[in-house]
């Protein structure tokens, strides 16, 4: 079985346009490529998100992270789940939870503090390379287990996308906000940003002093990100703004306004990468200043909202629906 995949054309070869692109292809192929059979994608457990949860042929359980480039934490990331994991045990009808945990990691290229990371490790990582390669007349992805230098990959069909190149150069201020969070939140901004703006060529990035905006004019928007600083809680974290339908009511979805996305832990600095079932949309009209009571009357339980106007209860990425909603609702508007 084939799938395409994004892909863009480098200098030196091919690579996946996104970290996302690469989970798309990995995620089908998993079984052809490490002999796993995948039980869920981007799982949450105990506020850690999981790329992909599988099990292999005797129900053990595999924690896979999957990166588009070097990272050195990502030995981190995975004690982290498999922490949480283990903790509440999920899909216990598929996984035998008597039996160790495999741990993989999946990058084209490993940091050396991830090798000193896992050298003075209890548990086992495995650590498999991957590479876009041509051969013949077609592509293929290739892992390397580093350990061993065995060999596993599988053809890929190519799925032309516009080039990246069309895209303007970040501003300094987008670069200088990036600064502000971790590098999770970093990836998710960047993937934000390359998405908006490929949309549509009337697509225009709007600099303020506080905050990056897109929309065509000041008054046509659909999305916004700042820093979202709490008083006296000592942490930064960012804040999206999408225009969205202020009602999920499929037949009263038409007037939308400016809604912010959180988590139900006020302290979470993840929430852009943690957004989940457990989120939450709240309007927050520009300048406005709300009363408790206001704010429980504006806001929506993110899950039950993407309910209401899809009729679908399993969205697998609430994030991306978002996200298309608003670019939707956008160009309705122009």
């Amino acid at each position: 079985m084939l799938s395409s995949a994004a892909l863009r054309k480098t200098g030196s070869g091919w690579e996946f346009t996104s970290e996302e692109a690469l989970e798309d292809f990995v995620e089908v192929h998993l079984q052809s490529l490490l002999g796993l059979t995948v039980i869920k994608r981007q799982f949450t457990v105990n506020e850690q998100r999981c790329d992909i949860i599988a099990v292999d042929e005797n129900k053990r359980l595999v924690v896979l992270e999957l990166k588009n480039g070097e990272d050195r934490y990502v030995v981190q990331q995975l004690t982290r789940y498999y922490d949480a994991l283990l903790e509440h045990k999920p899909f216990a009808d598929r996984v035998d939870y008597d039996q160790p945990v495999r741990l993989i990691a999946i990058a084209p290229k490993f940091h050396r503090d991830n090798f000193t990371d896992r050298k003075y490790h209890g548990l086992f990582f495995q650590f498999w390379q991957f590479a876009i390669v041509l051969s013949e007349d077609h592509l293929n992805l290739r892992l390397k287990d580093v350990d061993n230098d065995h060999i596993s990959q599988v053809e890929i069909t190519y799925q032309p996308r516009e080039s990246t190149d069309n895209i303007p150069s970040p501003p300094r201020e987008f670069r200088n906000l990036l600064n502000n969070f971790i590098d999770d939140e970093q990836q998710v901004i960047w993937r934000i940003r390359e998405k908006i703006l490929r949309f549509d060529t009337r697509m225009q990035e709007i600099i303020c002093c506080k905050s990056i905006s897109y929309g065509k004019g000041k008054s046509k928007l659909c999305a916004q990100i700042c820093v979202d600083r709490r008083a006296g809680e000592g942490y930064i974290r960012p804040a999206l703004m999408l225009w969205l339908p202020l009602s999920p009511w499929r037949d009263n979805c038409n007037r939308v306004g400016r809604m912010a996305i959180y988590n139900r832990k006020k302290n979470d600095a993840l929430s852009l990468s943690k957004i989940d079932e457990y989120s939450y949309l709240r309007h927050w009209p520009v300048g406005s200043r709300y009363s408790a009571s206001d704010w429980e009357a504006q806001t929506w339980d993110l899950k039950h909202y993407v309910t209401e106007i899809t009729q679908q209860k399993n969205e697998s990425n609430l994030l991306e629906f978002l996200i298309n909603l608003s670019l939707k609702k956008w160009l309705q508007r122009l």
